[in-house]
C-alpha cells in the first residue's frame, strides 16, 4: 500500500454523557435545547423583517449624520464620541416607537438585535457626517 492511499482518520471526540439526572415528573431532556425548524413562510417573514430593520436603522443614521453636520459642523468644539452616544440614545427610543408602527415586535428583540441596529445607526451617521464634511 502506498503512503498516499493511507489516510489518517480523524479521531472521534469522546462522547460525554450528561451527569444530570431527571427528577420525577421532570422532562427527560434536561439541559437540551429543542430546535424547531422554521417553515418557509416563517423564514420569509424573518428575512423581510431583517431587511426592514436594517433599512430603518440606515435611514435614522443618515438623518442623524445630516443633523450632526448642521448642528456641529466639523465637531471641533465638541467631543465626537458624546455626539455618538446622544445619537445612539435617541435612535434607540425612536426605533422603539417606529418598529411597532410597522408591525415589528420589539419584545422579541434580544441584545444582539439591538446592538446590530444601533451599530448600523452609528455607522451610517459617521459615514454621512464624514461625507458631508468633505
Amino acid at each position: 500500500m502506498s503512503k498516499s492511499s493511507k489516510k489518517k482518520q480523524p479521531k472521534a471526540a469522546p462522547v460525554e454523557e450528561s451527569t444530570e439526572v431527571a427528577q420525577p415528573g421532570q422532562d427527560e431532556s434536561v439541559g437540551k435545547v429543542a430546535y424547531k425548524p422554521k417553515t418557509p413562510e416563517e423564514r420569509k417573514k424573518a428575512h423581510v423583517e431583517g431587511i426592514i430593520k436594517t433599512a430603518v436603522a440606515a435611514m435614522l443614521g443618515i438623518v442623524a449624520g445630516i443633523l450632526a453636520t448642521m448642528v456641529y459642523d466639523a465637531g471641533t468644539d465638541t467631543r465626537w464620541y458624546a455626539v455618538l452616544i446622544i445619537v445612539a440614545g435617541f435612535a434607540y427610543y425612536i426605533q422603539r416607537i417606529i418598529f411597532p408602527l410597522i408591525k415589528i415586535d420589539t419584545k422579541e428583540f434580544g441584545f444582539k438585535d439591538w446592538f446590530y441596529v444601533e451599530f448600523i445607526v452609528i455607522d451610517f451617521c459617521l459615514v454621512t457626517w464624514t461625507l458631508l464634511l468633505n
